[in-house]
């Protein structure tokens, strides 16, 4: 169920990236829907809505699917928010519907933390490399603010658990809180750890490049683009000794410190987070 869950939140993302995609006004240098893939012609503005018609109904029809499904395996899905998970009982077929709405939330709020770092990584890269282009036309406005608020912003994500947590105690899935303050404090603390999703988007990038750089695998827009942002990551370390022969360290030793950063941060973060009572 977890596996099949993924590949219908990936499929969630996709329909989302579609509709966003299809409403740039200038041009993008590639294929940039899935729509794209399979025909030439133009899209019409005007079928945008179907996406978000077909993301809603994907995100329903999985909680009735869920519940169908669910207890007959006994399965009981949790949303991991990085310091705190959530469990759901499948059993109930508004709590899944429930589950399957905040589970692609999730991810959304994740993929877009994501596209904030990679446009401050890559803010030298020039619109000539397609995909980064495609990040900056994702970002709208946003990819012209200040590099520090672009850093700070996903730290107002934890502001959602604001009216979420009233929500999730309302249906019985966490227990009330003995104050408003106390949820205030919990949605600071998730805001810090909205930036976990980083450490799996740097540390994907520092494999797939490492993997790349001994082994070919062909030349593709989407390697380039990754090459590109290890690279860029990678300069961090300019000056230190780490090639030994023609063999790169640099690329371990990064993710090597990436994720006993993420560790630590994460680590102090579960620590704080449990001295708030739920």
């Amino acid at each position: 169920m977890l596996l099949l869950h993924s590949i219908l939140n990936l499929v969630a993302l996709l329909l989302w990236v579609n509709w966003r995609g299809m409403g740039f006004k200038e041009y993008v240098p590639y294929r940039s829907t899935l729509v794209h893939t399979l025909r030439t012609a133009e899209p019409q503005p005007a079928r945008r809505w179907r996406y978000l018609a077909a993301l809603a109904g994907l995100l329903f029809v999985r909680g009735l699917l869920y519940q169908l499904v669910g207890p007959a395996l006994k399965w009981v899905p949790l949303i991991d928010l990085g310091v705190v998970t959530v469990p759901f009982r499948s059993d109930l077929p508004w709590r899944m519907t429930l589950y399957s709405v905040l589970s692609f939330g999730v991810l959304w709020i994740s993929f877009q933390i994501c596209l904030l770092l990679l446009s401050v990584i890559n803010r030298a890269v020039p619109d000539a490399q397609p995909i980064q282009h495609l990040v900056r036309l994702h970002l709208g406005r946003i990819e012209r603010w200040p590099i520090a608020v672009k850093l700070l912003l996903p730290l107002f994500s934890g502001l959602l658990w604001l009216p979420i947590h009233p929500l999730l105690t309302a249906v019985g899935l966490l227990p009330a809180a003995p104050s408003f303050v106390l949820v205030v404090e919990q949605a600071a603390v998730l805001g810090f750890a909205s930036l976990l999703a980083w450490k799996y988007l740097l540390l994907g990038v520092l494999v797939v490049h490492l993997v790349n750089s001994y082994i070919y695998i062909g030349r593709f827009q989407l390697l380039d683009f990754i090459s590109e942002t290890a690279r860029h990551l990678l300069s961090l370390l300019r000056g230190i000794p780490l090639r030994l022969g023609r063999v790169d360290f640099a690329p371990i030793v990064m993710g090597a410190l990436v994720w006993l950063v993420a560790w630590a941060f994460e680590l102090g973060l579960v620590g704080v987070f449990r001295k708030l009572p739920l």
